[in-house]
């Protein structure tokens, strides 16, 4: 397969060159670029404070630095897809590849004046937005240029390498901010110039599609996306009794519901095909893939806050501690991406869900030990329940494209996972307030404090949480500084209990993704069928 067919009586506009692509330079490089969208998710907020104090940003300004690129990122995935399909991968791949180089300088050189709070959150949306069209791009150039039988090891080195480095943002970032936090943003920089050196040596062909773009089906799903996101994001400073945050998730959601029945009746092609939905393996992949996603990506968080708070990590450390999820993750990806060339992705999603089940289980009924080293064979655990899914999953969803709309489809997995990774930061992240809340106030009423000061001050600690466990302290002789000083170990172990059903609701989210796999009809995509026909 030497490029993305056109579909039926859509001839190609461009010829794949003579002797075709180079796989490995193309596989090479579409890792290379997806590598700082990876990143980038993690990146940043190590820098947080650095970027705060020098800016002068306020602290909902901070907050929307970090999420104007998840919300870009998640509103425009399905539209990056499409254009893909229509302009060709390898073009709409280096387009989005420049758009987020570019964007990324900017942030780096933001003046310290008072525009840098709007330059940084205009520039960091570009950023999401470039992604956006970069990701779904690179991820249907390695499903073209690779035939079906040799498509799933392929993507498994895809996910696994690329996933795998999330886990060197906080490294990367705590190392670079150490010179000065602008360099997160420069490093990029040298990656884009590997990426489109590779891209061009690798003979990509681009092939497009001469057909109409559905824009009223782009603004639709790009203004769900946005505001259902933006009200699931901000629950945790609104408050989910807010006015504001159930209007955003219904006007998403309303939004949404409208962009589907507009896609059924677009007369011509619309922006996603949903008669992709009537495959049930592919309506499977896909609900396993939300189900992993409300576990994988939040779990970056809460693990790195969770070393930081009660084990007494530092950042760096923390970041270590995840290295450990991603030895088992890079490992099983390798191995999923062989079990689905070899017997199709049912195993895999079986395998994998239950692994993963089991892991944050096991991991999550340690924490309170607070002693990591009887925790690391259960991270190691959960990253390779992770990784041996994550790849069959969306290698499998992607195959069964309709006339071969790979970068649509792609759209479709990604705008999934993307929306998951929203809705689980936004419910943990209320379960760990909330518990967290509870526990320290029943420590520090144990204390003396009475009930109401106990529970203020229990709310303060929540909202105030950090890397700072270690440190000296609160300072001061008054009742409030005295009760958090004598209870500092108890407040330890009250985070590690929050955590606990973090990472319980973790577990119940990868057995919910079992019960999707064991809804795979278990077919294969062959060579014959990779149209999803």
């Amino acid at each position: 397969m030497s490029g993305t067919p056109p579909g039926p009586g859509r001839p190609p506009d461009t010829v794949p060159p003579p002797g075709g692509p180079s796989q490995t330079l193309a596989l090479a490089a579409m890792m290379f670029a997806v590598s700082m969208t990876f990143i980038d998710q993690t990146i940043v907020a190590i820098a947080a404070p650095e970027i705060t104090d020098e800016l002068d940003l306020s602290s909902s300004g901070i907050r929307w630095v970090v999420n104007a690129y998840l919300l870009a990122l998640a509103a425009c995935f399905a539209l990056g897809g499409r254009l893909a399909d229509l302009f060709g991968h390898r073009r709409i791949m280096l387009i989005g590849t420049v758009v987020f180089v570019v964007s990324s300088v900017l942030c780096g050189c933001v003046p310290a004046d008072g525009f840098a709070q709007t330059w940084m959150i205009v520039f960091r949306a570009t950023q999401g937005i470039g992604a956006a069209l970069m990701f779904p791009a690179a991820l249907a150039v390695v499903v073209a240029v690779f035939p079906v039988e040799r498509r799933g090891r392929a993507l498994a080195l895809f996910f696994g390498v690329a996933g795998g480095l999330t886990a060197l943002g906080p490294l990367l970032g705590g190392w670079l901010t150490a010179w000065t936090w602008r360099a997160i943003f420069w490093v990029n920089v040298p990656i884009a110039v590997i990426a489109i050196v590779l891209t061009l040596l690798a003979r990509v062909p681009n092939v497009v599609r001469r057909e109409r773009l559905d824009l009223p089906g782009a603004v639709l799903v790009a203004a769900g996306m946005a505001l259902s996101v933006l009200g699931l994001q901000q629950a945790a400073q609104w408050g989910w009794g807010s006015a504001a945050t159930w209007l955003c998730v219904a006007a998403g959601f309303a939004l949404l519901a409208v962009f589907g029945w507009y896609e059924l009746r677009f007369p011509v092609r619309p922006l996603i095909d949903l008669r992709v939905f009537r495959d049930r393996a592919f309506l499977a992949d896909n609900a396993v893939l939300f189900f992993a996603m409300l576990a994988f990506v939040p779990m970056f968080f809460f693990a790195s806050v969770y070393a930081q708070v009660s084990l007494g990590k530092s950042p760096n450390e923390a970041a270590l501690y995840l290295l450990y999820f991603f030895i088992g993750f890079v490992v099983a990806s390798q191995l999923g991406g062989r079990v689905l060339d070899k017997r199709g992705a049912r195993p895999a999603l079986l395998l994998g869900s239950a692994v993963g089940a089991a892991g944050f289980a096991l991991w999550a009924a340690r924490m309170t030990d607070l002693s990591f080293a009887e925790q690391w064979p259960y991270v190691v655990l959960s990253g390779a329940g992770i990784g041996f899914l994550l790849a069959p999953a969306s290698t499998d969803a992607v195959n069964r494209a309709i006339d071969a709309s790979y970068g649509e489809v792609t759209g479709i997995t990604q705008t999934v996972r993307n929306y998951a990774a929203a809705l689980g930061l936004a419910v943990f992240g209320t379960v760990l307030s909330h518990v967290t809340v509870s526990r320290v106030t029943d420590t520090l009423r144990s204390g003396g404090l009475p009930s109401a000061l106990a529970h203020d001050t229990a709310e303060q600690v929540a909202q105030s949480v950090t890397g700072q466990s270690g440190g000296t302290g609160p300072t001061g002789s008054g009742p409030v500084a005295t009760a958090l000083r004598d209870a500092r170990q108890a407040i330890r172990t009250d985070f590690a209990e929050a955590n606990q059903w973090v990472f319980y609701g973790m577990a119940a989210a990868l057995a919910l993704a079992f019960l999707c796999a064991l809804a795979h009809p278990g077919t294969r995509v062959t060579g014959r069928d990779s149209d999803g026909t």
